[in-house]
């Protein structure tokens, strides 16, 4: 399993919005992705903002490039997204999931 981990710092105003957005566009849309397992919302609260560490996890790489593309490690990020942010990763990480 694959977990790929994105980290993108909201604007405060943004913090509601943002997390509206991955609940009503993102999530349902990679849930329908054969090979995505599941999501989790991380967030805490900075000096300047809300940050947001948003994982997911998949069965396979082949399954993430059905979501992001050719170069799955480039982020997936919408405009709508951008301009909730005040600064978010280009690049995303992906963890090999080693259970316990």
């Amino acid at each position: 399993m694959i977990s790929r981990q994105w980290r993108g710092l909201a604007r405060s105003e943004s913090e509601a919005a943002y997390e509206e957005h991955l609940r009503t566009d993102t999530f349902p849309a990679i849930q329908r992705i054969e090979g995505f397992v599941d999501a989790t919302i991380l967030k805490r609260p900075v000096a300047t903002g809300v940050e947001f560490l948003i994982v997911t996890r998949w069965k396979t790489m082949d399954a993430i490039a059905k979501f992001a593309g050719d170069d799955p490690e480039i982020a997936v990020v919408p405009g709508n997204v951008r301009e909730m942010m005040l600064e978010y990763d280009a690049k995303v990480r992906h963890y090999e999931v080693v259970e316990v």
